[in-house]
């Protein structure tokens, strides 16, 4: 039953991302924000189709922890819902991503319309130079930039492996609050295949860490942050999946 719905969930995720992609085609001809917004309903068709096909529910918690104005979003990366997370609790947010989904239907025309930053993630110093100026240029519209410091997709339990090039940078050159989001979403959405199980997905919003810190003292205190919040999210859904599947 598990694998059945997985795989229509798939086709709903697939599916309204072509019907989205279809009826919103104007909004490339409009203000960027309109296209922003439509990727927001996405996002939040995604959650409903969780919960009416999978029996996964979603939670974002901490949303009090947000600043007022720009700021660096820091998040935990389990699979491709964290993407998506960012529209719903942003205002405009522009996403550091991997310059091959430029090249996906849809998901690529609408990356660029909202002028997200794409990169090359084989991480030479003109990708990086290339990235603060871009994230310096959404800054300035008073956009907040999403990265996620470990740069890949990581299962639960995995060890961590921060890169910390990235989120450094941008720490130096923004002189912006850096806002960790913690989650627990592996467990229900793997990050490679189709199989989603039941349970609960977590998104907590921690408090912010203030701009100004040096490299020494950020990624200590970033991955502390990030993995222990998100280690009690796995304890915790790991009761609730457990409870769902009796």
């Amino acid at each position: 039953m598990i694998a059945l719905r997985s795989y229509l969930f798939v086709a709903w995720l697939y599916g309204w991302m072509a019907i989205c992609g279809i009826l919103y085609l104007p909004t490339l001809f409009l203000p960027r924000i309109v296209a922003q917004r439509a990727i927001r309903l996405y996002a939040q068709i995604i959650r409903v189709g969780l919960k009416l096909i999978c029996n996964i529910e979603t939670e974002i918690r901490g949303r009090e922890h947000l600043p007022q104005g720009a700021y660096i979003y820091a998040g935990k990366h389990h699979c491709m819902l964290d993407i998506f997370i960012p529209f719903i609790v942003c205002n405009d947010p522009a996403i550091i991503m991997k310059r091959e989904l430029l090249f996906y239907p849809f998901l690529g025309w609408y990356a660029l319309k909202t002028h997200m930053i794409p990169i090359d993630r084989a991480g030479t110093s003109k990708t990086l130079k290339g990235m603060i100026t871009s994230a310096k240029q959404r800054v300035a519209k008073g956009r907040s930039v999403i990265i996620f410091p470990e740069g890949t997709r990581t299962a639960p339990y995995t060890p961590p492996a921060y890169q910390p090039a990235g989120i450094s940078a941008l720490n130096k050159a923004l002189n912006l609050t850096i806002v960790p989001v913690a989650t627990n979403a592996g467990l229900c959405w793997r990050g490679r295949g189709t199989r989603r199980t039941p349970g609960k997905i977590i998104y907590e919003i921690l408090p912010a860490i203030p701009a100004g810190l040096d490299r020494k003292s950020l990624m200590p205190r970033l991955e502390e942050v990030l993995e222990t919040a998100s280690n009690r999210l796995l304890q915790e859904g790991a009761a609730i999946q457990k409870e769902k599947l009796g």
